[in-house]
């Protein structure tokens, strides 16, 4: 099995590795790390992990990383003694790693699952335990780590439809990983049921619910005075402000659009616009100048940019880990994902702010939260671009529904927390055996 896994893999890696290069490239800072993608790691790393208790954590892109982030803030109160390690998968990740994790926190790309590159990891960085947020699941590690007899564990897990087909078809070769966990952190009964049908033993696990809702609600270190950056552009204090947050290809076009029209309506409507994806800044732009949209980039804003009034009708953020700051002034937030692409984002950050939420109908990442929302009346899910453009109009008249949409939504959180404590107790208990 081991022998035909690794032969697939490697005339799969053969054959796509031009297309990974590539988009690699086009998203850019992909030479810093890359040998670590192939378990080449330095030797101030090396001394740093020498002889110490290290507990690693992979969080494969911005997502997991934002609750990697949450979680370790936790546990590194219970577990001092220990080294804490964070892998991703992409530079986006890292970048947000970077930012907000403290220097003592070590943080590396992921090795591609290759046996010898995996081997080549594990013998430098020997964790204690390894925990993996949400799921990434590669069978060279996962074979790995039983071969050490190392423990590994999964938190945040959702298994969806066709996860579960999947993994089901490929029983042969996931039960004994499954099989292995010894913590498993899930979402809901249902994504346990699933587990333990996949081939978790059942007292291995553990329904904590989304760790996202106790994410949105923990305070980020930065800040980002967004009121005082619209005025600069020229945003009276007391306009109205749309923010389209982790928008996808087509999505920025249909919120333009939609905005102008409105601005009709309402004068002082002012969008932001913050694609998932910042290295798509550069291509948005240009749609938006295709559509005549005065738009101004959120890097070409700096501490002596002063626009007049009206002369900027749409900020493109073209950065990193900044969308929060910009829900906090939105009087409507549309969550991206969601129209013109499957899955949808996270809806969490904004309702915990207590913001009116409208999304697509495409949100079937979040099979378990977006349902509360909705019929709580918390949020407002859209058919079609026409709906959003008639729910936007009707939120953006009346404040007192602004209010009701927004509180509810936060209740919605409040009510749903505590995830992040039950997770860190499971690894507490899995590294110590109290």
């Amino acid at each position: 099995m081991r022998f035909l896994y690794n032969l697939l893999f490697n005339i799969g890696l053969l054959v796509t590795a031009p297309f990974y290069f590539l988009k690699m490239w086009r998203r850019g800072g992909w030479v810093a790390g890359f040998g670590q993608r192939f378990g080449n790691y330095d030797a101030k790393l090396k001394q740093a992990l020498t002889n110490r208790r290290t507990l690693w954590f992979h969080a494969v892109s911005v997502g997991e990383v934002n609750l990697c982030v949450q979680l370790l803030k936790v546990l590194e109160l219970r577990l001092p003694h220990h080294k804490l390690l964070v892998s991703t998968t992409t530079a986006t990740g890292m970048a947000e790693l970077k930012k907000r994790l403290p220097a003592h926190v070590a943080k590396i790309y992921y090795p591609i699952d290759r046996r010898k590159h995996v081997q080549r990891a594990l013998g430098i960085i020997n964790p204690v335990a390894m925990v993996f947020v949400e799921a990434e699941l590669w069978p060279n590690m996962l074979w790995g780590l039983q071969k050490r007899e190392i423990p590994y564990l999964l938190v945040n897990a959702r298994v969806s439809d066709r996860s579960f087909r999947g993994y089901r078809r490929a029983g042969f070769l996931f039960r004994p990983f499954f099989a292995g966990f010894v913590g498993v952190g899930v979402q809901s009964e249902a994504d346990a049921e699933r587990l333990r049908k996949l081939g978790c033993r059942p007292a291995s696990v553990l329904v904590t619910g989304s760790l996202k809702f106790d994410s949105a609600k923990v305070p980020d270190r930065r800040q980002l005075d967004v009121p005082l950056l619209l005025r600069q552009l020229g945003v009276a204090d007391d306009a109205l402000v749309l923010v389209a947050g982790s928008t996808h290809a087509g999505e920025e076009a249909i919120l333009a659009d939609i905005a102008g029209r409105l601005r009709v309506r309402f004068p002082k409507l002012f969008l932001v616009l913050v694609p998932r994806h910042h290295e798509r800044g550069a291509e948005v732009g240009r749609e938006l100048a295709a559509r005549g949209v005065k738009f101004i980039f959120r890097t070409e804003v700096t501490s002596t940019t002063q626009r007049a009034p009206g002369e900027v009708g749409c900020l493109l953020v073209n950065t990193t880990g900044e969308l929060g700051f910009f829900y906090k002034r939105a009087d409507a937030v549309f969550v991206g994902k969601s129209l013109t692409a499957e899955g949808g984002q996270n809806p969490i950050e904004p309702a915990a702010l207590g913001k009116a939420v409208l999304f697509g109908p495409n949100m079937q990442n979040f099979p378990q939260i977006v349902p509360q929302f909705v019929e709580r009346k918390a949020a407002i899910q859209v058919p079609d671009a026409g709906a959003l453009e008639r729910s936007l109009a009707e939120v953006l008249a009346d404040p007192g529904l602004r209010a009701r949409l927004g509180e509810r939504a936060r209740a919605v959180v409040d009510e749903n927390q505590g995830g992040i404590e039950k997770t860190v107790a499971m690894i507490v208990a899995a590294v110590t055996g109290k």
